[in-house]
């Protein structure tokens, strides 16, 4: 079976930008990755810089080539005869694929592969059968969607082979990640036995298996953190493997400890005699130098507390027990040669 990395985050963590990076990192070598979209935002389409996504399978990318670079994957690094390996060692990156997962073409693949309905479950979604059916039951729809990745996980081509390396899902956030997971649970009340109810069970057979990870996509503030806390107790509860944090959008410390110190203290006589020596005006009283030292102080202490917020809030990500990587924040935005930029930063810090 593929691994099934399952990316969630709380709104605004740039969970999707996460998710399209690490299927990045994960196809170099030769690698196919599948990267799927599941809350019909179109997110994936505009993040690559491609026309929106359709219902089905589509290469969008082609992953960084790697140089000596660790194995990604659980099928460990090609050999040496491998065609994915280019001369000198570099080893050609692989292929990214996406889908954009619609829950009512999903239910028309579904009572096609087990009803054969053919042309009646066209009739169906013309008559807003489809639409009424994955409304009144929610449970049903998260069954689909998360089918759909995991049929993706389990395909073989007619040589025996997976079809994909990996799966990558751009999951719901992580406020309801363990309900949408949690999908046997959901449709409990609807189906005891029959295709749905077994369909139900082999979901949860890969979601609970040890190729199964759910990254959790979070910023140094406090209600990402939090909400970040409560997904991974949530998950352990339902028995669901957590793989690691992704700590997004970092942003370095400007003054190291001895000179927040100095911000802490308001340090003005310091301020104005460094800024004379640097041409900034006379150290005297009213004199240019003078004048700059309170906004240049308050933004350094801004600074400084900002800094100690995010340590604390890193201490308490550290105190959860998970690997932890860390992506900085990209000032110009998130084009595509930022995400393969994003990309190389988590492959360097090993293996997701």
């Amino acid at each position: 079976m593929s691994r099934l990395h399952v990316v969630s985050g709380k709104g605004g963590t740039g969970k999707t930008t996460v998710a399209a990076a690490l299927a990045l990192a994960l196809a170099t070598e030769g690698r196919r990755t599948l990267l799927v979209e599941v809350e019909g935002r179109q997110g994936i389409a505009q993040l690559f810089e491609t026309e929106a996504l359709p219902y089905e399978e589509r290469k969008i990318a082609v992953g960084p080539a790697s140089e000596g670079a660790a194995p990604w994957g659980p099928s460990g690094a090609p050999s040496a005869g491998d065609p994915a390996r280019g001369g000198g060692g570099r080893r050609a990156g692989g292929e990214v694929h996406a889908l954009a997962i619609d829950a009512e073409r999903a239910l028309l693949d579904y009572l096609q592969m087990f009803y054969k309905l053919g042309s009646a479950g066209r009739a169906l979604k013309k008559l807003g059968a489809i639409d009424f059916a994955t409304t009144i039951a929610p449970g049903l729809r998260d069954v689909l969607l998360t089918g759909k990745a995991c049929e993706a996980v389990r395909r073989k081509d007619k040589n025996g082979k997976f079809v994909y390396d990996a799966v990558v899902m751009d999951a719901p956030p992580t406020g309801r990640i363990t309900r949408f997971l949690n999908v046997n649970d959901e449709v409990a009340g609807l189906a005891k036995i029959g295709p749905i109810h077994n369909q139900a069970q082999a979901v949860m057979r890969v979601l609970k298996s040890p190729e199964t990870a759910v990254h959790l996509v979070t910023l140094l503030e406090e209600m990402p953190v939090q909400e970040t806390a409560d997904g991974v107790e949530e998950l352990r509860a339902a028995g669901i493997p957590v793989g690691s944090i992704v700590i997004n959008m970092t942003r370095p410390a400007l003054l190291d400890n001895g000179d927040l110190d100095i911000a802490a203290r308001d340090a003005r006589g310091g301020v104005a005699k460094a800024l004379s020596q640097a041409g900034l005006g006379g150290a005297r009283r009213g004199g240019l130098a003078e004048r700059l030292i309170d906004p240049l102080l308050e933004q350094a202490r801004e600074h400084a507390e900002r800094v100690e917020l995010e340590r604390a809030e890193h201490a308490e990500l550290t105190a959860l027990g998970l690997p932890t990587y860390e992506l900085e924040l990209l000032p110009e935005g998130v084009d595509l040669a930022g995400l393969y930029h994003l990309a190389r930063d988590l492959r360097k810090q090993g293996p997701i």
